[in-house]
């Protein structure tokens, strides 16, 4: 075996019997030993490159490319053969050095990858991309002191690259290394400018070190640098405020507000300096200035109110203040969702449903898409079985956010309790035009039910039973399609074995439904298994709290057949008095016999 073929045999070994070898082919991703290479604090050494004659440099780039189509196409085993001999050719190359340490990571040889990585660096000083991929390669291994110095010498070599530093910055403050940070802060500033984020960044920094003095002397040289932007003047409020100089934060409001008296940062940490400082009566005035300003922005004013919620409630005070502010802004007739919305939920977490339903009604009316107060006017609506309002509520569902399945299934209930059968059926056909992928199939089986159901009621049983063979496709537990189905073909006399077997399923599943219990017993009935049907017509019985006259007139025929005629005629009768006024029940009561229902 050649020494190439040894070679290939031992990286297939790491790489499986199958030759393929799953890379990260981008930034390095593993973790491994350390390489001593480059020592910490120690900047990177140029190492004089390899000087190739110009057909070895030829061979080398047509390797190497043809390394790189390899690796495109996934051939890593010859991707890495053929980068080894570029190796061969020039020992030095850095490109062909970063590409076979990304295999040794990969590989998890990390320490060798590193070490090739290391070279690639000191052969290349100039390409920013294999010291990042250096760099990276440390911070993964926790080699913090090895990724600090490189990433500190690459501030050095790439000054128009900023990722550098803002590394670095992470890399100080973690290791409390405050000075270093105003360091790199004060370079950022001298070539980007003066801008909030990073005299904010070096303010705390300054107060980390206990220096007050520098503290506000940066926040100040940000206000002389935009002395028109009263956004840092308020900040600087804020600042004094934070740090016990309340009058200088007075001061500074109320300069702001003297020529911007809408300025809703002013208005609300001139609030904040009143509540500090036990001012009650005027920090409530305040905030009444602030929520009640139709030139302050709604997101502020939400911020606020939330804040103030949150206040109240810590504080253990009555909902009376938060109400009465909810109110006075609502008259404002803001056409903005997101106040009531908010006035809405606050007053459901204070049992105060009543009064949040109307406050719901207005989100609606301004934004009909809002799911939320929807959803949160139907879930009532369904609590209180009102009809007309699920249909309401529903209808514009559908049309505002027709993709919601959920406004079709309780359309179609809606539709069904008010008779309206055909208006059933379209609407659930609608809803099956919605379906995507991701539509559960318990949801699909349900509107397959209650189509079931809809035709039922029209008399188009053959279309009735499709629509539960399609439920029960979708869902083979559906418990409410197969009690209807099986229940329905009871009544045909027809299929008894499969009503049987969908109707012990029921059962089953819910032993003390008495429902589902009937329409096992009756199955049974029509089958001639009177003995088993009233065990279960017993049992429906004891469940049925209610005393259903169908169930109480079922239980009474399924007497009759066992030769209980007494007890029979006494459950007949009650069937009557619950409302069955059928001329069959009739007629049983009166000849004291069972009596069949004519054929459908």
């Amino acid at each position: 075996m050649t020494k190439r073929m040894k070679m290939k045999a031992r990286i297939t070994r790491h790489i499986g019997t199958g030759g393929v070898l799953v890379l990260c082919i981008g930034l390095l991703a593993a973790c491994g030993s350390v390489h001593k290479s480059i020592e910490p604090n120690r900047q990177v050494t140029t190492l004089v490159r390899d000087t190739l004659l110009p057909e070895q440099q030829r061979k080398y780039d047509y390797f190497y490319l043809e390394a790189m189509r390899m690796k495109m196409q996934r051939k890593y085993d010859a991707a890495f053969d053929l980068l080894q001999h570029c190796l061969r050719i020039s020992p030095h190359a850095s490109s062909a050095l970063y590409e076979v340490a990304q295999y040794y990571v990969a590989l998890k040889q990390v320490e060798r990858g590193e070490a090739l990585l290391e070279q690639a660096v000191r052969y290349a000083p100039d390409n920013y991309w294999y010291s990042q991929g250096l760099v990276n390669l440390y911070l993964q291994q926790q080699e913090t002191d090895k990724a600090t110095a490189l990433l500190e010498d690459m501030a050095v070599r790439f000054l128009d690259k900023l990722d550098p530093v803002y590394s670095l910055l992470d890399l100080y403050n973690r290791q409390e290394k405050y000075d270093k940070v105003l360091t790199l802060l004060n370079r950022l500033e001298t070539k980007l400018g003066k801008s909030e984020q990073i005299s904010m960044e070096k303010f705390r920094i300054y107060v980390q070190q206990q220096d007050k003095e520098n503290a506000f002397k940066e926040i100040e040289s940000l206000v002389a640098e935009y002395p028109k932007d009263t956004r840092y003047q308020v900040v600087l409020g804020d600042v004094y405020l934070d740090n016990d100089k309340k009058e200088e934060a007075y001061a500074i409001y109320r300069k702001v507000l003297d020529t911007e008296p809408d300025n809703a940062a002013a208005l609300y940490s001139l609030a904040n300096y009143y509540e500090l400082t036990g001012q009650t009566e005027r920090y409530e005035q305040q905030l009444d200035t602030l929520l009640l300003n139709r030139k302050v922005e709604p997101d502020i004013k939400m911020d606020v109110m939330r804040r103030l919620i949150v206040r109240n409630e810590q504080a253990g005070k009555d909902s009376t203040r938060v109400i009465t502010l909810f109110d006075r802004i609502l008259e404002q007739d803001t056409d903005e969702p997101n106040m009531p919305m908010l006035y809405a939920q606050y007053l459901l977490s204070k049992g105060m449903n009543t009064q949040a339903w109307p406050v719901l009604e207005r989100v609606l009316q301004i934004d009909p898409t809002n799911t939320a107060a929807r959803m949160t006017l139907l879930g009532e609506a369904v609590r209180e079985e009102n009809y007309q309002d699920i249909i309401r509520l529903c209808e514009a569902g559908t049309e505002s956010n027709p993709d919601m399945l959920e406004f079709y299934f309780y359309l179609a209930i809606a539709y069904n309790q008010a008779e309206r059968t055909d208006e059933v059926i379209e609407t659930c056909r609608k809803a099956l035009t919605h379906l995507t992928p991701d539509s559960k199939k318990e949801v699909v089986s349900d509107f397959y039910a209650v189509m079931g159901d809809a035709y039922h009621m029209k008399a188009m049983d053959e279309a009735a039973y499709q629509a539960y063979d399609s439920a029960l496709v979708y869902n083979p537990n559906n418990i409410g399609a197969l009690n209807n189905y099986a229940y329905y073909l009871s009544l045909e006399r027809k299929n008894l074995d499969k009503a049987e077997e969908m109707s012990y399923k029921t059962v089953k599943a819910e032993p003390q439904n008495a429902t589902y219990l009937d329409t096992y017993a009756w199955i049974l009935f029509e089958k001639g298994n009177y003995v088993q049907a009233r065990l279960y017509i017993d049992q429906a019985m004891k469940s049925d709290e209610e005393k259903s006259a169908e169930v109480v007139e079922h239980c009474g025929d399924i007497y009759y057949m066992v030769g209980e005629v007494e007890q029979a005629v006494e459950y007949w009768k009650q069937a009557l008095e619950l409302g069955n006024n059928t001329k069959t029940l009739k007629q049983k009561i009166e000849q004291r016999k069972y009596i069949r229902e004519p054929d459908k």
